[in-house]
């Protein structure tokens, strides 16, 4: 069993457990992200949800009148859990980076909140790239890392500890460079700051014990460029919230 193999495996194992959390998490069932990103295809007849964790980007596709949506996870769970609480979608078991469906089979492809899990993204946008029928969108929402080398570094050092099947945020400008290399056009890139409760966010991933603590003291002892970058807000020296970075692109496949 290869390294990478080992760690969806474990990846797919950590959100089985979860799915309950994340059908129920703030962060995953609404807010204008959600809105912009479903907003994107509801032109669309045949779309592809990919790590559809919960089911929530996948719901709000359906709802806004896509016939036909698919939502496809690694964890077993997290794909009983969005057919369940969401109507009128079909779920299927999937690697992200390899998708098992035909060439050309959607005309609308998202992925909101999950690509700093995987392995190998270069393999995903060629894979989204393959299934998606030209003039088809993908519509792509992730944290991602600053252009500054040593605020990527200490974000994705937050996200790990935090998380260990967490693989890294990447910065906008190089998921561009993979979009545009995979056959896409970029259309359109929305960056924004999405605040999160320290609290609910380490429960999320159920980190606790001295973990919880490295983490939260990791954001309390940040330098002041990280504090003022993720708005890292304490009070009575415990950490109430922080903002990662996050962005939205749209792109459009031309192949």
């Amino acid at each position: 069993m290869t390294e990478e193999h080992d760690g969806k495996r474990k990846t797919a194992a950590t959100f089985d457990a979860a799915s309950d959390h994340y059908l129920d998490s703030d962060v995953h069932r609404h807010g204008a992200d959600l809105e912009r990103l479903t907003s994107w295809c509801a032109d669309a007849t045949r779309a592809l949800d990919v790590a559809t964790g919960a089911g929530h980007t996948a719901g709000a596709v359906a709802d806004r009148g896509v016939p036909t949506v698919v939502a496809t996870d690694a964890a077993p769970s997290m794909v009983e859990t969005a057919v369940d609480a969401f109507g009128g979608l079909e779920g299927a078991i999937v690697d992200a980076e390899r998708l098992p469906f035909a060439r050309d089979a959607f005309d609308a492809v998202t992925c909101r909140i999950a690509a700093h899990h995987f392995p190998n993204p270069t393999a995903f946008v060629r894979e989204v790239s393959r299934v998606l029928e030209p003039g088809g969108v993908l519509a792509l929402e992730d944290n991602v890392a600053p252009a500054d080398p040593s605020l990527g570094e200490f974000i994705n050092r937050v996200e790990r500890l935090r998380d260990p099947t967490h693989v890294e945020s990447y910065t906008i400008e190089r998921w561009h460079e993979w979009l545009r290399e995979a056959g896409f056009a970029l259309e359109e890139t929305v960056r924004l700051h999405k605040p999160l409760q320290f609290e609910s966010w380490a429960d999320g991933q159920s980190c606790t014990g001295e973990e919880r603590k490295r983490v939260e003291r990791t954001l309390r002892e940040a330098s002041d460029e990280a504090v003022e970058t993720f708005d890292i807000r304490v009070e009575d020296g415990r950490v109430v919230s922080f903002a990662p970075l996050k962005a939205l692109v749209r792109a459009r496949h031309l192949e």
